[in-house]
């Protein structure tokens, strides 16, 4: 569970209910609701495929739940695993493969142990981290797309509403409904688009970058393990991926 995402959405989320509590049905028009999320799904529809779209909630997910070793903990991991290829061969690491949970490190080392050239190593792994990125890169455009029509709906809402109201301004009891309306869609734009979409995508990217880093550093160790590289240069080659003071050398 990602604490900041929740904190940081319980803040900006309690302190703009807290500002309107005293009238909040003021803010609760159907009609807005109808233009700005209505038509904010309709527009991303037409963007992207509908799978992807549907998909993009598996997106919002990650950005709440996501775990992922720790830097420090793969090159401990690798220092192991490095020091027992190097004494016991590098088929020892075969029985191991079973209790590795991170599907990249064991798809990684299992194409070690099979005797794959480092080469076809490198062109398969990183393969995948391509394409682990374009879907990142994917449901983090979709949530900006989200993030970019929520504020025009919620314009075109505006407009609707003071046409609405200019047409009827014989009749003074119409305006008020009129008014909600040009103003409460505008609210709603507002409020998806920098409280939820935008920095749900930026949270989304950041996650990326965090997830490319650690399969990066996972492709190294199994490059240096399969080319039978010594375990200090491998952890000084892991460390470098690290700024200078998260680096521990092993004792």
């Amino acid at each position: 569970m990602d604490i900041a995402t929740i904190v940081g959405i319980f803040v900006a989320f309690g302190l703009v209910i807290a500002a309107i509590a005293k009238d909040i049905m003021v803010f609760v028009d159907i009609p807005s609701v109808l233009i700005v999320f209505g038509g904010t799904i309709g527009a991303v529809l037409i963007c992207y495929p509908l799978n992807q779209v549907l998909g993009v909630v598996g997106v919002i997910k990650k950005t709440f739940l996501f775990k992922l070793d720790s830097p420090a903990d793969i090159i401990a991991r690798f220092m192991d695993y490095a020091n027992k290829a190097r004494r016991e061969g590098i088929l020892s690491l075969e029985p191991l493969l079973k209790d590795i949970q991170d599907d990249f490190l064991r798809k990684g080392l299992q194409l070690t142990v099979d005797g794959m050239e480092p080469q076809a190593i490198q062109e398969i792994l990183e393969t995948e981290i391509a394409y682990l990125e374009e879907r990142h890169q994917t449901g983090a455009d979709i949530l900006a797309t989200f993030g970019t029509y929520a504020p025009a709906l919620g314009m075109i809402g505006t407009v609707i509403g003071l046409v609405l109201m200019l047409k009827t301004m014989n009749d003074p009891s119409s305006i008020g409904p009129s008014m909600a309306v040009a103003l409460i869609t505008t609210f709603y734009g507002a409020v998806l688009a920098n409280l939820v979409f935008n920095p749900m995508a930026a949270k989304l990217k950041n996650r990326s970058k965090e997830e490319v880093l650690v399969r990066g550093m996972i492709l190294e160790g199994i490059l240096c393990i399969s080319k039978g590289e010594n375990p200090r240069i491998i952890e000084e080659k892991l460390n470098s991926y690290l700024p200078p003071k998260q680096r521990k050398t092993q004792g």
